[in-house]
């Protein structure tokens, strides 16, 4: 791994800094929508504000090289005139430096949702206006900055900020209009397009680039209608973002799809110049789950986000073009339904590569869980599997040539989680809200990473007895019910075995990433032939262990078959 290569974790300004009112800060569109709506909010969050050299020597501490930021644009601008808040500018001058002096690199985000409230009364994004004034605020970001950053992005993920305050409706400005998203999404992507061409008019230092919320899209199966549904899903999900600010055009289908319904007459043919001229530099992608794609059945466009983590479920359905799903019973889902799938990350990396070839980093990574932080350490083993298990998947795509230049955990320490408050913790170091000093402590994932950081990585392959993680491969004639006996497999290995399963007529396409291919008894007859296609061992499942999916037993045969010895 490249001695350069960034390993860090990510916050963002609403939901870590607090002081919301302090320093002429003014307001922005979220603290209005939450204050008006009597929601939790995020007034103080983490108090980053007031922590900032706390927190970045205990990043510090934990081996991390790189911090991932946001700057707060209702902080830095006073108004819609663009009178600079001087104290804001310091402020963040601070942070910069601070990251500096500890040899950390800023990685900083101009722009992460949080809209000053006096652009909101003028439309928000849904005011062409507001392109243009994000294109000057950029601007003094980069003069303010710029000597203290080298790695800049527009935006932190247009597809959730855009679809959830426009068509979703449980973020503000909390719409449910499509004709309105398609409006905003265009205006925002310009306005990515406008801070890049200003970057480079200046001639400032660095590299500009955009984080996406990366949605890999999977198919159910390979006919012909789950194809095209996975295109629909992918424009919807992906494309619009990365096709525009990677290769400077709306997806053709897409414009042309929504051009049968909708209102399309607010593009202006310069401003598609502008962004066709100005595309970004690298990549920022956010993965936390992939897609499963069916083709669209019935009913109305349904879009519901779980933001309760109480057993309630997502649901997506845009009508005629797909249908997602979640409840596939080979899949793992927090609770929260989002699908724990690390192989998701390593297809859709390479996906990504191998489309924009653009340097990539996974600029946010982690899960949320509900977690008892007065205890002296949280035990937080669920958070070191999930970041172990995506670590060694973006490696395996590394391996496999994409270019990846660095992993960011979400996040660097509790915060709060928009509409999730501050109960869905995805922090590195624990925070305790109830403290009057929100008392800060190191959960086990926080050392477990300074780890893997000083082995460059390497240590996610490894158990701590120094054997090195195996990966096997279940086939069996759907991938099914194969999928419990994985899990099973997988726990009775205790971390030494990754184990997946997946149907006869895919298992080729991912055979190179794994050690050993195990047969379902009902597929045995297959072994020679993909022994002939497959440099790895080929064996099957005894059925009598199949039959009542017995992943000890299963275990203790895939032991002796890749000579796998236990230490005491």
């Amino acid at each position: 791994m490249n001695k350069d290569f960034l390993w860090g974790s990510a916050t963002a300004s609403y939901q870590c800094e607090g002081a919301w009112n302090l320093d002429d800060k003014v307001e922005s569109m979220w603290d209005v929508y939450l204050h008006e709506n009597n929601l939790e909010n995020g007034d103080n969050a983490s108090d980053f504000y007031h922590h900032f050299e706390e927190d970045l020597l205990q990043l510090k501490n934990g081996g991390q090289n790189a911090f991932r930021m946001s700057l707060a644009w209702p902080r830095i601008i006073k108004n819609k005139e663009g009178e600079v808040n001087s104290k804001g500018v310091d402020f963040y001058r601070k942070i910069l430096q601070c990251c500096l002096d500890k040899d950390i690199t800023p990685f900083v985000t101009i722009y992460h949702w949080d809209l000053p409230q006096y652009w909101e009364e003028t439309g928000g994004w849904l005011n062409n206006e507001v392109s243009y004034a994000y294109q000057k605020y950029a601007k003094i970001c980069f003069e303010k900055f710029g000597d203290l950053v080298d790695l800049w992005v527009t935006f932190n993920e247009p597809k959730w900020f855009v679809s959830s305050g426009y068509l979703i409706g449980n973020y503000p400005p909390a719409h449910k209009n499509p004709q309105e998203m398609i409006i905003a999404a265009y205006h925002v992507m310009l306005a990515s397009a406008l801070g890049v061409k200003i970057f480079k008019e200046g001639g400032y230092k660095g590299q500009i680039g955009i984080v996406h919320s990366f949605t890999p899209v999977n198919g159910v199966d390979d006919s012909l209608e789950t194809r095209i549904a996975m295109r629909y899903a992918d424009n919807y999900c992906n494309n619009w973002i990365l096709d525009t600010a990677c290769q400077g055009e709306f997806p053709i289908d897409l414009l042309s799809e929504l051009n049968k319904k909708f209102d399309l007459s607010f593009i202006n043919i310069k401003e598609l110049d502008v962004i066709k001229e100005n595309t970004v530099d690298f990549i920022g992608l956010n993965y936390y789950a992939r897609a499963l794609i069916r083709p669209y059945s019935n009913g109305e466009t349904v879009l519901v986000a779980n933001n309760s983590g109480n057993g309630g479920s997502n649901k997506v359905i845009i009508k005629g073009w797909f249908e997602q799903v979640f409840d596939d019973p080979d899949a793992i889902y927090t609770e929260w339904g989002t699908e724990i799938c690390p192989l998701g990350l390593e297809q859709g990396l390479k996906e990504v590569w191998n489309k924009y070839h653009l340097p990539l980093y996974i600029s946010e990574n982690g899960i949320g869980v509900r977690e008892d932080v007065t205890v002296d350490e949280v035990q937080d083993d669920y958070r070191i599997s999930y970041m172990n298990d995506h670590i060694a998947a973006m490696m395996n795509a590394m391996d496999d040539g994409v270019d990846m230049r660095g992993y960011f955990a979400w996040s660097t320490f509790d915060l709060y989680s928009w509409k999730n408050g501050c109960e869905k913790r995805y922090g590195l170091v624990a925070i305790d809200f109830d403290t009057p000093n929100l008392l800060r402590k190191p959960k086990k994932s926080y050392y477990w990473y300074k780890e893997i950081i000083e082995s460059k990585g390497k240590k996610n392959r490894e158990k701590e007895m120094g054997l090195v993680m195996k990966n096997v491969m279940l086939v069996c004639n759907a991938g099914m019910s194969t999928g419990i006996l994985a899990k099973k497999i997988e726990k009775a290995s205790q971390g030494l075995l990754s184990v997946k399963a997946y149907g006869e007529a895919e298992y080729e396409e991912y055979a190179n990433n794994y050690d050993l291919i195990l047969l379902g008894p009902q597929i045995r007859h297959l072994k020679p032939e993909i022994e002939s296609k497959v440099s790895i061992p080929v064996d099957y499942i005894a059925p009598q262990h199949y039959g009542i999916m017995n992943g000890e037993a299963v275990f203790q045969d895939i032991k002796k078959i890749l000579n796998i010895k236990e230490e005491e």
